[in-house]
């Protein structure tokens, strides 16, 4: 039975490997800390944090998230500690909330790994703290207890670690400022809650401020999935602001307005976001009933829902978390099997008795056998849950629409422009090296609420090869075009537009099909004068956009304004681009995805960082996506290295000029 504590109040532990789950309204950084008798922290060496996320006993997440599962192993801590200490820190620099006081109360449970819940406490009385002890596990007379703390602090972490005994408190504090601003610039981006009515057509999309931006890690999506080895995991609907409609559409009637943040001054909701139920959607499919002893069988838009496309999207994020969860638990497994070993022969080499002679190589046999058990259970119930997530990746991809779409589904040899745009679209794949026969579609929001950087850099693959600068640069070009084909595909008649900048003309070829089909608003801009064509007037539509929205003014625009959504792809950056280029640049990506303008690069991040911090913010405002197999991007929730591959056109198919044509004909018949 669940204890809810109150401030101060214990509980006994009965079991030593648990989780620490965390569930907030907004993205926060989670830290554990090692602490003697007294708990005092001995050194940075005690402490686990997004720079340094594994300790002795200790694993917490690699970012800041609105959602955290800590796993620790109060067998493994060192004899010295006495108590482990929950930090909870709001992330420094960002342009979310600065204090607890203004967000809802934080909620922490210490769940078995199986997901039982054993305790859990809301942090409730908090204002001006922005970083607090949430609870501590701590030893009396060889047993275990947790209890609810609840301390805050307004001077933030460096405060907190400070008042724990760290000598190095501020530069650990600034230590883990850097890995949350720096460490996540690959994030994938979560996604948002669902609004109340459904309706995704139409809204204007917020800035994403990833953590390379100064932001913080995106949120958890919506629907919270099972994990496959126990319990929900944490997380539901949250409560962003209202959206303003994007000039020359009308807000939806049936609409329902979710409420607001709370402000510096008004009364705060401490209700937990986790704890609130949405409206119940139509059901899903059902499967049909499994043999006795066998599990379900996966049945494609098996998610919650309001539509067939949003049940998709849902069922795809579940996969990718389901994943990402089954794998960690597998890994931590692992470690943990290989610690325990260690330590056991470690026991049997510092007993003279038993380091020589029969009775020493039993004890190391033993605990051998006993490490190749753990291993072989953790990945038998790893290979279970792929079976499953293998099962359901083979029914859902060809149910998937179009943007979510492989170029090679059947579905797209049906495709016919869309009237409405859909939830997201479909940037290629990704997959873990202990399940690389599962393919997680990389699914992300529409709008875009965030640029793209297409990295033409030399790259080495995993088996030896080398692919030159020049092959990727080409193809980085022939990525750029499939990604902006899919979005120009996916949007309705006219409410897409594509601008492209290749002030040397050395993209030609791969943008030939862009460029033969006439899909694009003008032929690349070339030169000098081209360039600052373009971004001129791109930054004065953004300019325009945000002065009508924030005036309370969108009918106020000139007439004829084009009030399509607005893509620019830049060739070979930063050739041929002045310091005020840049600067528009900058401020495209900044600005740009609230008011229309989206901005996808095509460069080599290597070269351009010879250019120093001015290119710098621009570089880490984008997401990186790159042409061939890279394990450079990493999940919302745990962190993993997951191998990104694009959605790219298979040589020799025409789907791609095809659809292009179809884009084509629509645009002519709309204008």
């Amino acid at each position: 039975m669940t204890a809810e504590l109150v401030r101060g109040q214990n509980h006994p532990l009965s079991q030593a490997r648990l989780e620490i789950r965390i569930s907030a309204g907004t993205p926060i950084v989670a830290v554990a800390a090692l602490g003697d008798e007294n708990g005092r922290i001995h050194g940075v060496e005690w402490v686990a944090h997004p720079g340094a996320p594994t300790q002795p006993g200790l694993e917490v997440s690699r970012q800041a998230a609105a959602d955290h599962r800590l796993a620790v192993d109060l067998d493994a801590v060192p004899e010295a500690v006495h108590r482990v200490s929950v930090l909870l820190a709001l992330p420094v620099g960002g342009t979310g909330p600065v204090r607890f006081g203004a967000v809802a109360a934080p909620f922490v449970a210490v769940t078995g790994l199986g997901g039982d819940e054993v305790a859990s406490y809301t942090i409730t009385g908090l204002e001006a703290e922005s970083a607090v002890v949430a609870l501590e596990l701590y030893r009396r007379q060889d047993a275990w207890k947790v209890r609810a703390v609840g301390q805050g602090y307004a001077g933030g972490l460096a405060e907190l670690l400070t008042d724990q005994g760290l000598p190095q408190a501020h530069q650990l504090a600034g230590t883990v400022s850097e890995a949350v601003a720096q460490g996540l610039a690959r994030s994938v981006q979560a996604p948002p809650p669902r609004t109340a009515d459904g309706d995704r057509s139409r809204q204007t999309a917020a800035p994403a401020l990833g953590p390379d931006q100064g932001g913080t890690a995106p949120q958890p999506g919506p629907v919270p999935p099972v994990s496959p080895y126990g319990g929900q995991t944490p997380g539901g609907p949250g409560q962003p602001a209202p959206q303003q409609p994007y000039p020359g559409t009308a807000p939806d009637p049936s609409a329902v307005t979710q409420p607001s943040a709370p402000t510096a001054g008004g009364p705060i909701d401490y209700s937990h976001p986790r704890r609130q139920n949405a409206a119940p959607p139509p059901p899903p499919p059902t499967a049909p009933p499994a043999a006795p002893g066998q599990p379900a069988q996966p049945v494609a838009g098996d998610a919650t829902g309001w539509s067939m496309e949003e049940r998709l999207y849902n069922q795809v994020w579940g996969m990718f978390e389901d994943l990402a969860r089954t794998t960690a638990a597998y890994r931590s497994a692992v470690d943990f099997a290989e610690s325990r070993m260690d330590k056991e022969l470690e026991q049997v080499l510092s007993d003279p008795r038993s380091r020589i002679g029969g009775q020493g190589d039993a004890a190391r046999e033993a605990a051998r056998a006993r490490h190749t058990q753990l291993v072989t259970q953790a990945r038998e119930a790893l290979d279970r849950d792929l079976t499953q997530l293998a099962a359901e990746a083979d029914v859902v991809e060809p149910a998937l629409p179009p943007a979510y779409a492989r170029w090679d589904n059947p579905a797209w040899h049906a495709y016919r422009v869309p009237m409405e745009i859909p939830m997201a679209l479909r940037l290629g794949d990704l997959h873990l090296p202990e399940a690389d026969r599962i393919r997680i579609p990389m699914l992300v929001r529409l709008p875009l609420e965030r640029g793209l950087w297409i990295d033409s850099g030399a790259a080495g693959a995993s088996d030896g090869s080398f692919t030159d600068s020049h092959t990727m640069s080409r193809l980085a070009m022939e990525t750029a075009v499939a990604h902006a084909a899919r979005l120009l595909a996916v949007y309705p008649a006219g409410e897409f537009t594509v601008h492209v900048i290749d002030p040397a003309g050395s993209g030609a070829q791969p943008l030939a099909p862009l460029v033969q089909t006439g899909v694009l608003a003008a032929p690349p801009a070339l030169g000098a004068a081209g360039v600052a064509d373009v971004l001129g007037r791109l930054t004065q539509r953004v300019d325009l956009v945000q002065m009508a929205i924030r005036g309370g003014a969108a009918d106020s625009l000139p007439p004829g304004f084009d009030t399509s959504q607005q893509l620019l792809i830049v060739n070979d950056f930063p050739h041929g681009f002045d310091d005020r280029a840049v600067n528009q640049l900058r401020y495209l990506a900044d600005e740009g995805p609230a008011f229309g303008v989206h901005l996808m690069m095509v460069a080599d991040r290597e070269e351009s960082s010879g250019y120093g911090p001015l290119l710098d913010p621009l570089w880490r405002s984008l997401l990186r996506l790159t042409p061939v197999a890279d394990d450079h991007l990493a999940d919302p929730w745990v962190g993993h290295a997951w191998t990104y591959e694009p959605s790219l056109v298979p040589p020799g198919s025409q789907v791609l000029q095809q659809v292009l044509a179809q884009v084509a004909a629509a645009r002519t018949k709309f204008t």
